[in-house]
């Protein structure tokens, strides 16, 4: 072949025939008054029909002047019409369409005689060919379309049915409705637009047989959280699944609906076995909670609080104690509870020990008893040796006092100090001669220290300081040491 036919070749389009890519190589070589030869103004032919290709629909930015992708049709919408502001033109009409491909999805309008065929000719399924305009729309970009297609010889890897497990969701795909349980809630925020409007979210997280994902509410939906309980069945309606941190999350906007069903569903956490987690890994795990310390506050490095409570969970494998921050530190679980802690991160602890970071990106499930597989406070014997005073707290309500903690958020990268106000090797209700040695987590009454395996509450007069390692001899009443003797 020619040059001009091994630039053509290169192309890879079929917007341009030879013979037009012919003629505008001749037009080209005209134009510029013999200052190029056909190769030359073959590449410059070449560059030009290549302007505004896209890899891929996430690569579609509203600053691009224009656009040219493929991709598959996930919904399309009503016909709606308007008035133009020229009152001698006919009443306009258009149409949105929802497409995607392998990497996003986006909302593209065809107008007037084009938005008439698309009720007609387009379906679900069908992958076009489109070239248009970007610009910023109220659910982000969005593609007026100046010329489309439908390609039946292209396919384009995006799932599209009715309903959708959590399982099934892939990135691109919208129009999804899915049931699932509520595992967790999360409070509305507020946030600035770059318009200046306030807008609103929240965040819930849904699972089911399959799995589990981070559902965001935007704007009117968000309120929606407030009203739902863990353990509810729920409907996402035309949700619309986006990526965060690498990680699929369900999108519900102002054409979405998050509704209560009678539907039985049931979340099955696939849980990590503590004994196996590493530095820095992000987990998922689940088991018994075995103690739990009272809520603590502390000041950010910004002048606002924070809050954190540590709990320390226990499975067939092992414990760790998992740092609740934000509002998680309020949540309502305590010892003999049943709970899985998802996509925490794992960190260096005291005594380089693991710890687990529940920060925003987390979720806190309280399960149902049973699904663990771990015995709660009123089983016959706990796990991996321990009796009963593994598993149950001591009773006391004793505020903390200021946290010797500090972060730049309710996800901070360092670990938490503070220990259990509530385990102790033995529930007994009579006097028992112990002696324990371990860290000092917490220096108020009362003191709490930690060996790296359990915590011991210690009534004591002594002056200790957090980080002091001490050992105490004395009785133990009703799981609480009492000093004789501390050093």
């Amino acid at each position: 072949m020619g040059d001009i036919e091994d630039i053509y070749e290169d192309l890879d389009t079929d917007d341009v025939s030879i013979e037009e890519f012919r003629e505008a190589v001749e037009s080209k070589v005209e134009q510029m008054g013999g200052l190029a030869d056909e190769e030359t103004a073959a590449m410059l032919i070449a560059h030009e029909v290549d302007d505004g290709e896209v890899n891929g629909v996430a690569d579609i930015e509203p600053e691009m002047d224009e656009v040219k992708f493929l991709a598959k049709v996930t919904s399309v919408g009503e016909v709606r019409t308007f008035e133009r502001d020229d009152d001698d033109q006919p009443e306009g009409r258009v149409v949105n369409v929802e497409v995607a491909d392998e990497t996003d999805s986006v909302r593209i309008s065809l107008w007037d005689e084009q938005a008439e065929a698309a009720t007609d000719e387009l379906s679900v399924g069908d992958v076009l060919r489109i070239k248009g305009r970007p610009k910023d729309g109220y659910n982000g970009v969005e593609v007026s379309v100046d010329e489309v297609e439908i390609d039946n010889d292209e396919d384009i890897d995006v799932q599209v049915q009715d309903e959708y497990d959590v399982g099934d969701l892939s990135l691109g795909i919208s129009d999804v409705n899915l049931v699932g349980e509520v595992l967790s809630t999360e409070d509305v925020r507020t946030f600035d637009r770059d318009d200046g409007s306030e807008g609103q979210v929240s965040n819930l997280v849904l699972g089911d047989e399959t799995g589990r994902v981070r559902v965001t509410l935007w704007d009117d939906q968000a309120e929606t959280a407030l009203d739902l309980d863990p353990g509810e069945v729920v409907e996402v309606v035309d949700g619309y699944v986006r990526e965060r941190d690498g990680s699929l999350e369900l999108h519900v906007g102002d054409r979405g609906a998050v509704d209560p069903v009678d539907a039985d569903v049931a979340f099955e956490p696939d849980a990590s076995p503590i004994d196996s987690l590493e530095l820095d890994d992000v987990a998922d795990i689940a088991g018994v909670i075995r103690s739990a310390d009272p809520k603590r506050t502390f000041d950010r490095d910004d002048g606002s609080e924070g809050q954190v409570r540590n709990v320390r969970v226990q499975d067939d494998t092992g414990d760790i104690r998992v740092a609740m921050w934000g509002d998680k530190a309020d949540m309502d679980v305590g010892p003999g509870d049943e709970v899985a802690f998802v996509d925490v991160e794992i960190q260096d602890g005291w005594q380089d020990d693991l710890e687990a970071s529940a920060g925003w990106q987390a979720s806190v499930i309280q399960l149902s008893e049973g699904t663990t597989g771990q015995g709660g406070a009123g089983d016959d014997a706990g796990n991996s040796g321990q009796g009963l005073g593994a598993f149950a707290g001591d009773g006391d309500d004793t505020d903390d006092n200021e946290a010797d903690a500090s972060a730049d958020g309710d996800d901070p990268t360092a670990s938490a100090t503070g220990g259990s106000n509530g385990a102790s090797p033995s529930a007994a209700e009579t006097a028992e001669d112990v002696e324990f040695t371990g860290v000092v987590v917490q220096a108020r009454d009362p003191v709490i220290l930690d060996d790296g395996e359990e915590t011991m509450s210690v009534e004591t007069d002594a002056d200790v300081t957090l980080g002091q390692e001490v050992t105490v001899r004395g009785s133990l009443h009703d799981g609480r040491l009492q000093a004789e003797e501390l050093h």
